[in-house]
């Protein structure tokens, strides 16, 4: 049964640049295929939905037509509830109007933010996604790490069957919590990456920790001080969490060596530099680092060239 809706982000909004990202993402669990993003939601055991979004419209004038594929018809609570999430995942209703207007003066970052007009930076739908998702990839290739967080998922998370395709969801704390440690290595994780996600999830599940209830802080160092508290969360986790889970744009791993490399690319002729010397470099793009470094991800990924010095 398929449900369509239609979405209005917030103009400039180019869907296929900004959905690229996911496209070496599994079509079981969420990916970018043919101009179509698609992103799996469980409403219960066996049950799901899987949403695809596609482009209507232009960058200056986007509309998305959301269509909810699911075995039933969904209640109108369940559209709206999809409808949120994937606005909120895909951020389609930032304005990116200041953030360029901010950008004008750093010659680099303007070029690149000409190039990638409409670009939005994507959101997971939840904090603890993004900090299990962060952990994994701690000291690894993001290939390595993708293929690990799929089977991740497919491990742990709810499995549901459409129109004969197998679908799954991303795993909750619950689940996670209950992981022996041979699962955990199946899907490629170390042993201590894999208890350091049980117990978090532990926590979560026992009441004693509320990532979401993170939020709440203004303050983005009292955020990252609260998660380097927690076993196996250093500031380039707590940092990356932050970043990705909550889109605090403000932040950025400035110790994340592709990070570092790509801004060593743009603006000190491919020279290693430090997590300092990094963060340095950032302060020009003030409360948007976390974005200003998400265009030099892109930039780099389309082997955009740094602007010739005039």
């Amino acid at each position: 049964m398929d449900t369509t809706v239609i979405l209005h982000p917030a103009p400039p909004y180019d869907f296929a640049l900004s959905a690229k990202i996911f496209s070496a993402g599994d079509p079981a669990i969420r990916s970018y295929r043919a101009g179509v993003f698609t992103h799996t939601f469980c409403g219960g055991e066996g049950t799901g939905i899987v949403a695809g979004v596609r482009a209507r419209g232009s960058v200056d004038d986007p509309r998305l037509e959301l269509t909810l594929h699911s075995a039933l018809p969904p209640d109108p609570g369940v559209v709206e509830d999809a409808k949120t999430r994937v606005e909120k995942i895909l951020n389609i209703h930032d304005d990116l109007r200041a953030f360029y207007s901010d950008m004008q003066d750093d010659p680099v970052m303007k070029e690149i933010c000409t190039r990638l007009r409409g670009l939005k930076s994507p959101t997971t739908p939840t904090v603890f996604e993004a900090l299990v998702d962060s952990i994994i990839e701690q000291q690894i290739s993001l290939a390595a790490a993708h293929t690990m967080e799929d089977k991740l998922v497919k491990q742990f998370g709810a499995r549901f069957v459409l129109k004969g395709k197998e679908f799954f969801c991303y795993p909750t704390p619950a689940r996670l919590a209950s992981g022996r440690p041979g699962q955990f290595r199946s899907c490629g994780l170390s042993t201590r990456k894999g208890e350091y996600i049980r117990d978090i999830s532990r926590l979560i599940d026992e009441g004693n920790l509320d990532l979401e209830g993170l939020r709440r802080y203004r303050d983005i160092d009292q955020i990252i001080g609260e998660l380097m508290k927690i076993r196996g969360i250093g500031r380039w986790t707590a940092e990356l969490t932050v970043l990705r889970g909550m889109h605090r744009v403000e932040a950025i791993p400035a110790d994340d060596l592709g990070i570092r490399k790509l801004i060593s690319h743009f603006y000190r002729n491919d020279e290693m530099i430090s997590g300092d010397e990094a963060r340095s470099i950032a302060e020009r793009w003030g409360r948007w680092k976390g974005l200003a470094a998400f265009y030099l991800i892109i930039a780099g990924g389309l082997e955009i060239p740094p602007p010739r010095k005039k």
